[in-house]
């Protein structure tokens, strides 16, 4: 009998443990070499763990909604039917499975260490054709058979609490796969997206009446719960892997320096391009590109060897996610890519990063971040390093100032304050006054050479 065990993957670098969304196969079902077996939650994305052996799943070992660390045995495939029921018999017990509810009181989750990926311990053939782990990410799951139905995780928390039901509803996802808006839609509600939390993109979905922002986040979208007075929640994964990185930040010594930007021209800029699909997130990008190419100091980081200095310039800009947290999709080369193909590739980034469908790649390649907070109207803020970076800017509202020109007269322009958080052990604040300064001259004097 030859039996292979899956593995939880390392579906990224920094992840330490995983969750399990949804099984798409049950036992007894036939998988084929390279089909999606199950869907992980790694610290930041969704992804789909394909097979690498075909056969029978025997067992299932973690149950949809379990938690296991990177290298842990997770389930069971054979190659032949009838070595189902003895692998089975031979199968430790299965974990129960991890409710979700929406705020059941429960205790934080705690942090994981980093755990090595096991070996292999395949009974026949040799460990490296036995493991079943994650190739490259998935754009989504194909559709389940048996009758079963493919949703998010969010769609099928929505469908629970609004009372609808998943079979009934045809899925707008890739390979039909039901999302959060399809369950919406359904229940007579707006769609909701996710927050650009640090972009410019207006928040579309209503907010309850009430509802406030709090931490930097957008109010409470429809679908998005909170604990109720006296409860304890458990953190997500995603706001799990967030606090992480803000605990190893603390680490980091840190600056800030602020400079003043006066927006007009922007702004009238924008009112210019905005019908051509340009985003004021992209602007943002662009500029903050275009800047770091001739401050390579900002955008170089800290390591254990010296200062590394990336061989372009990504921008990674943070959104807040509707069930919590942050991601922070990455605008590569945004120096040279031109301003249309940046809005495009935004719009891409943010459209997946809903359905936690972003390739690590695109979300953990940033070599200096944009923290926009503009459309709160908040009028400054710092923001904290984010790891392996060495800086971060915030963006402040733009908004009418009384200000004195060169000549002695009183004038109202729009203006918004900037804040950049830098690592002092990479950068100097005479490097972060200069590139604020260079920003502030393209930004006031000089924003329609973007779309050049």
């Amino acid at each position: 009998m030859a039996t292979y065990e899956i593995f939880m993957p390392a579906l990224s670098s920094t992840m330490t443990e995983g969750k399990i969304v949804e099984w798409l196969k049950q036992p007894g079902d036939r998988v084929e070499r390279g089909e999606s077996v199950l869907v992980v939650e790694s610290d930041k994305a969704d992804m789909d763990v394909e097979a690498f052996q075909e056969g029978f799943l025997a067992a299932v070992l973690m149950q949809a909604g379990g938690t296991a660390p990177v290298g842990e045995t997770i389930g069971l495939i054979v190659e032949t039917e009838a070595e189902i029921a003895a692998a089975q018999a031979g199968a430790p017990s299965a974990p129960a499975a991890a409710p979700a509810p929406v705020a059941a009181p429960a205790s934080p989750s705690p942090v994981a260490a980093p755990v090595a990926p096991a070996a292999p311990v395949a009974v026949a053939p040799p460990a490296p054709a036995a493991v079943a782990a994650a190739s490259l990410p998935v754009a989504a799951a194909p559709a389940a058979g048996n009758g079963r139905v493919v949703a998010t995780p969010r769609a099928r928390k929505l469908a629970s609490q609004l009372g609808v039901k998943l079979e009934a509803l045809k899925g707008s996802g890739p390979h039909g796969r039901i999302q959060a808006e399809d369950v919406e839609r359904a229940a007579g509600q707006p769609a909701s997206v996710a927050r650009v939390a640090e972009g410019s993109a207006p928040v579309t979905a209503a907010a309850p009446a009430g509802a406030s922002a709090g931490g930097g986040a957008s109010a409470a979208p429809a679908g998005q719960s909170f604990g109720r007075p006296g409860e304890t929640v458990a953190f997500t994964t995603l706001q799990g892997a967030v606090n992480r990185n803000m605990l190893a930040s603390l680490a980091v010594p840190c600056f800030h320096v602020g400079y003043t930007i006066t927006t007009d021209r922007l702004d009238a800029f924008y009112k210019q391009v905005k019908s051509k699909g340009v985003t004021m997130t992209a602007l943002l990008a662009k500029a903050v590109g275009v800047v770091l190419a001739r401050h390579p100091q900002v955008n170089a980081a800290a390591s254990e060897t010296g200062m590394v200095y990336p061989a372009s310039v990504n921008v990674a800009i943070a959104v807040a996610m509707d069930d919590g947290g942050l991601v922070t999709p990455v605008l590569k080369e945004a120096d040279r890519t031109d301003l249309y193909s940046l809005s495009r590739s935004w719009a891409d980034l943010v459209a997946r990063s809903r359905t936690k469908q972003l390739k690590p790649d695109e979300y953990s390649t940033g070599t200096f971040t944009l923290s926009n907070l503009g459309m709160f109207g908040v009028d400054r803020f710092d923001a904290i390093l984010p790891p392996g970076t060495g800086a971060i800017l915030a963006v402040a509202a733009s908004r009418p100032t009384v200000v004195a020109n060169a000549d002695g007269s009183i004038a109202v322009k729009r203006q918004m304050q900037v804040n950049l958080t830098a690592d002092h052990r990479v950068i100097y604040g005479a490097h972060g006054a200069a590139f604020l300064k260079d920003l502030a001259d393209l930004i006031e004097h000089r924003p329609e050479s973007l779309a050049l």
